[in-house]
């Protein structure tokens, strides 16, 4: 017997049911979406689940669908991923193509030589600002 029902809960089922109203005719919409731009890691988090996104859409922004079953991502109406909904916490997933598009940017990246075309910046001149800050004679702030 519970106490606030005044009746067990097995008599109340059918009651119940009776009240209920029947499902809509057409599936409800997708229950999250939003926009996000895409991270240098290519990764997007759900939750506290983070989704592998293909490299090429670094960047840019994409619009990211989520329902019970599934999380995509769309680039400028094309599908740039697809995975199955994690609902463990704390968890990677990363599509084996993801990776495979990501090594190879990387390794074409330091084949074309980007990284050894670095800058270069002169040495600052230490000695300009004891002047300034009158740490050394003839400063006074004439720089």
């Amino acid at each position: 017997m519970h106490r606030t029902l005044q009746a067990r809960p097995a008599e109340r089922w059918e009651a119940d049911r009776a009240a209920m109203l029947p499902l809509p005719p057409t599936a409800p919409p997708r229950w999250w979406q939003t926009s996000v731009r895409i991270g240098r890691d290519h990764y997007i988090r759900l939750d506290t689940c983070d989704y592998s996104v293909d490299p090429a859409a670094i960047g840019r922004i994409v619009r990211i669908e989520a329902d019970t079953e599934t999380v995509r991502a769309h680039l400028d109406g094309r599908l740039v991923a697809e995975h199955a909904r994690c609902w463990a916490r704390h968890q990677t997933l990363t599509d084996p193509d993801h990776a495979e598009a990501a090594t190879a940017m990387r390794h074409q990246y330091r084949q074309s030589g980007a990284i050894a075309a670095a800058v270069e910046v002169a040495p600052p001149d230490l000695p300009a600002y004891d002047r300034v800050f009158h740490l050394i004679e003839g400063g006074g702030g004439q720089e």
